[in-house]
């Protein structure tokens, strides 16, 4: 019987290098298939275990194979000068010759693989490079804020690519060349802490949020209901519910009114901001399509200057300018407390609002020093002024409020809601009220409504004992939980609540 191994090869194939990229790319083609075995054994993986499968153990493999041919055409070259036996015929295929036979049907069975593995490898690269996890936990010190607010958000189903890239190979190309950017920015550690928003050339919501909202479709008014603690001894309860206008109350005149009216397909309304963050708009222009009516509406306490108005290119407002953190929401610490104590997580311990107030409104280097705090005070405050409370109650509360701060503050990146606003509502953030803030005049001296019942209506307001409620269409007029007179309608709501417990 012939013999068919050991297989002969050509003499230049047998040089170190061109046994060193043997080698590599056989361990290499090994790991990538033991790699990929075990996470169909195990039907789980990891975002690393993505990383090395599908990204780097196969640019190694194509390393190792690039040196084998390097090597052979350095030992011909060195065979020349030497005059050693080694066929410096390149070009000269011989099939009567084994070592040719063998080397051609090496290089064919390893071409059909190679180009086999490549088509599966790039597939699955595709996909892995589009995953939440590759977005999320690869980079996690960076993207940590991100990945946890958008798995604590609404769109937590929504793959992270559906929003920041969308669909076509246009923007699919520029988001992998600011990637690369991004990935020299982490291993030379010179990225901004924080990521700074907005986003700049975010691709447009009518590519991404369009896709599944349908802005001509209509929605009714929705309830809303809150639940507030206040921070004395007894945390009285304080309970709203509104009844949110987002469009139209009949849906014959669907977005003619209502909240949603700002991406009504008669109108378009512009605006330029006085810096990149969007959060003062001092100059707004209201333009009815049907008609042609415009309104140029400026802010009367602080205008812009009309050579900065004249360079300026106004932004069209999208769904964005107001959902502008539609999967990363940073709660304050009045407010993840408030839902902690509403859901139960956190117990109602005597003055516990409080006290969480009092804890969190310091900043900490760290989150694993911020929860050392935040155990170590509660625990001395309670043993000192409530000895009763059982430890189960102290521990829960100490757990309830340490996931609230994993959740929403990030003291490694500087992220938190102190830097990240959200433009929906008014109450600690501006959000409507940078428009809606009775500030905004045109030359008719006619302004941008500040009217509460222009956006919702309240239909219930009121401690458990002492509720009111709304008889009928008309909304209650608002009352404040604290008796501070009427200094809330002469103000914005911001100037107290935003730092309202620091």
């Amino acid at each position: 019987m012939r013999k068919i191994f050991p297989m002969k090869l050509p003499h230049s194939y047998y040089n170190p290098l061109s046994l060193v990229g043997t080698i590599i790319s056989g361990l290499a083609l090994l790991l990538i298939i033991l790699s990929i075995l075990l996470s169909f054994m195990f039907d789980e993986g990891s975002s690393y275990l993505g990383l090395f499968s599908f990204i780097l153990l196969p640019a190694i493999m194509v390393v190792g194979l690039i040196l084998i041919p390097i090597g052979m055409m350095r030992a011909v070259r060195k065979a020349k000068k030497t005059n050693e036996p080694v066929s410096t015929k390149w070009m000269v295929i011989d099939f009567n010759n084994p070592r040719y036979r063998n080397a051609a049907s090496v290089f064919v069975i390893g071409t059909v693989i190679f180009l086999l593995l490549t088509a599966v490898g790039s597939y699955e690269a595709y996909h892995y490079t589009e995953s939440v996890e590759f977005c999320g936990l690869v980079c996690h010190r960076v993207m940590k804020p991100e990945y946890i607010t958008y798995m604590n958000s609404s769109h937590a189903r929504v793959a992270c690519v559906e929003c920041h890239v969308g669909q076509g190979a246009n923007w699919y190309v520029k988001s992998k060349l600011s990637g690369l950017y991004q990935v020299y920015a982490v291993l030379a550690d010179n990225y901004p802490r924080p990521i700074p928003t907005p986003v700049r050339n975010l691709r447009p919501a009518k590519e991404t949020c369009e896709e599944c909202h349908w802005p001509e479709k209509f929605y009714t008014p929705r309830m809303q209901f809150e639940r507030h603690y206040l921070s004395d001894s007894l945390n009285t309860q304080w309970d709203i519910q509104l009844l949110i206008k987002t469009n139209s109350q009949h849906s014959a005149t669907n977005l003619a009114e209502g909240i949603h009216w700002h991406i009504n397909p008669d109108v378009r309304i512009e605006y330029i901001a006085e810096d990149e963050s969007r959060e003062v708009l001092p100059w707004v222009r209201s333009i009815n399509l049907a008609t042609g009516d415009t309104i140029v509406y400026e802010d009367s306490w602080v205008p812009l200057d009309s050579a900065v108005i004249a360079n300026s290119t106004p932004r069209v407002m999208d769904c964005m300018d107001c959902h502008n953190r539609p999967s990363h929401n940073y709660m304050l610490p009045q407010q993840f407390v408030d839902a902690g104590m509403a859901s139960g997580t956190i117990p109602l311990l005597p003055e516990i609002k409080r006290i969480s107030m009092e804890i969190l409104k310091d900043p900490y280097p760290t989150s694993d020093s911020a929860f050392v705090v935040i155990k170590s005070q509660l625990q001395s405050f309670y043993a000192a002024n409530y000895p009763e409370v059982s430890p189960e109650e102290l521990d829960k509360a100490v757990e309830g409020i340490s996931d609230g701060y994993l959740r929403n503050i990030f003291p490694e990146m500087q992220a938190s809601w102190d830097v990240y606003s959200d433009h929906i509502g008014h109450i600690e953030y501006n959000g409507c009220f940078r428009c809606h803030n009775d500030t905004h005049l045109s030359i008719n001296s006619e302004k941008i409504t500040r009217d509460c019942d222009a956006c919702h209506s309240i239909l219930m307001q009121g401690t458990p004992d002492n509720v009111q409620y709304s008889t009928g269409k008309e909304s209650l007029p608002f009352k404040h939980p604290v008796d501070i007179d009427e200094v809330w309608k002469e103000s914005l709501c911001t100037d107290c609540h935003r730092y309202l417990y620091l």
